[in-house]
């Protein structure tokens, strides 16, 4: 059993980052075979509205036809058997390279036939955990639940389950006193990131425990 953690954030050891590598080791304590992939790492663009994945007895129908340094993550992908996608929030949504992959990841398995839902030929969970500055009060102003909300959606009809995790209000500096940045207050902030952030922590190892877990079932039922 392998799970997937996609990182949409150009830092690889900070918060998004910190909380796919305890997805993954939550998924890993279940057994699980663990890959992480930071995107920031590939050469890669967006969707190019080719429909080569929609196209009648295609070579590519269900697949991206884009050939670049994502195409063997997709191809790796098709393997997995939880995946989980990790991003900051950047104005009020996912980070541009997070959203290109999705273009590529989850637009080739969506279908136009008014019979069949989904390409995607398994049922496996997709989690989302995202990262941010703000706080969760704060949701409304950014109509940050509807962007959490419609990935969940669209994650369930294409995988087969979905769910999310966020972890607010967090560390952005190693020192706040080096930029403009006076909104914040830096000891509040760093007593959070003692406090809470290892609360997300936790929360992300439960995920991927869980995915595992739940992959574990459906598997076990095929069985009887």
């Amino acid at each position: 059993m392998k799970v997937m953690a996609i990182n949409g954030s150009p830092r690889k050891n900070w918060n998004t980052a910190t909380l796919l590598e305890k997805a993954l080791e939550g998924a890993a304590s279940e057994g699980a075979e663990t890959e992480i992939v930071h995107l920031y790492d590939l050469e890669f663009k967006g969707c190019t509205s080719c429909f080569a994945c929609k196209l009648k007895d295609g070579k590519s129908l269900a697949r991206c036809a884009i050939k670049d340094e994502l195409t063997p993550v997709l191809e790796r992908l098709e393997e997995a058997d939880a995946v989980i996608l990790g991003s900051p929030i950047y104005l009020g949504n996912l980070t541009g390279e997070m959203r290109s992959f999705m273009e590529r990841y989850i637009f080739p398995y969506i279908t136009y036939s008014v019979d069949v839902q989904t390409f995607y030929p398994k049922n496996i969970p997709v989690g989302f955990i995202y990262t941010m500055n703000i706080k969760e009060e704060n949701f409304d102003m950014f109509c940050l639940d509807k962007v959490f909300e419609l990935n969940e959606r669209l994650a369930t009809r294409i995988f087969g389950y979905s769910e999310s995790l966020w972890s607010t209000d967090t560390y952005q500096f190693d020192d706040y006193s080096k930029y403009l940045s006076s909104i914040f207050n830096p000891e509040e902030k760093a007593k959070r990131q003692k406090e809470v952030f290892p609360q997300d922590c936790q929360k992300a190892f439960e995920m991927g425990a869980r995915f595992v877990r739940r992959q574990k079932a459906l598997e076990a039922e095929k069985e009887k």
